[in-house]
């Protein structure tokens, strides 16, 4: 039987400790008030209250927190690609499930969606994830298009256009979305689906 290895913690004295989790969630909020280019570990180090070696005991620079943060977006993402509702049954059912699973993944992982949508491509990370984001849109293109095959989308709406407008309404939430106690994610998620699919639904 192995012994669990303790979490590492990490920090100047008197302040709090720092896991992985954390220090990625920091960095996170860092990265998207300042532009991964405008956040040097110095600038990482200060807000953490922490030393550089601190961080570098965590990981290998800020290149890795950048690719654990975008890979913990895509990752969730891709997961509901893989859900009972989003591969099985009508692809119009299909098409509105992933929707709202997405709707529901943004808010949960807010910050992390919000530097996933930002990145440029300016470095080799956010090129990998840029890829992976054109994985999940042509998944996505594919589920319209099997949809407006079967006869349930408008004729007149090109199925590329349609796949657009509707992650386009669905990523505006990272502009605008604030949590707020007692409010319901799922009442946001039915109020994308009703202002897409109301549209895009053949009559």
């Amino acid at each position: 039987m192995t012994t669990a290895r303790p979490t590492r913690r990490t920090g100047l004295p008197g302040r709090p400790g720092y896991d992985l989790d954390s220090l990625l969630a920091v960095a996170v909020k860092v990265f998207n008030d300042k532009g991964y280019d405008g956040a040097s570990m110095e600038v990482l180090a200060k807000k953490l209250g922490i030393t550089k070696s601190s961080i570098y005991h965590h990981v290998s620079g800020k290149s890795e927190l950048l690719e654990l943060a975008l890979s913990r977006a895509l990752n969730a993402l891709f997961a509901v690609t893989t859900e009972e509702g989003a591969t099985t049954g009508p692809y119009i059912d299909r098409l509105e499930y992933l929707v709202r699973r997405s709707v529901e993944v943004l808010v949960a992982e807010l910050p992390y969606v919000t530097l996933l949508l930002r990145v440029r491509g300016n470095t080799t990370v956010e090129r990998a994830a840029l890829a992976r984001r054109r994985e999940f849109d042509n998944f996505v293109g594919g589920l319209v298009s099997s949809a407006a095959a079967e006869g349930d989308l408008r004729p007149d709406i090109e199925p590329a256009l349609a796949s657009k407008l509707m992650f386009g309404t669905v990523n505006s939430l990272i502009e605008w979305y604030k949590p707020r106690a007692g409010e319901s994610v799922s009442d946001i998620a039915d109020a994308v689906v009703a202002v897409t699919f109301d549209g895009l639904r053949k009559a």
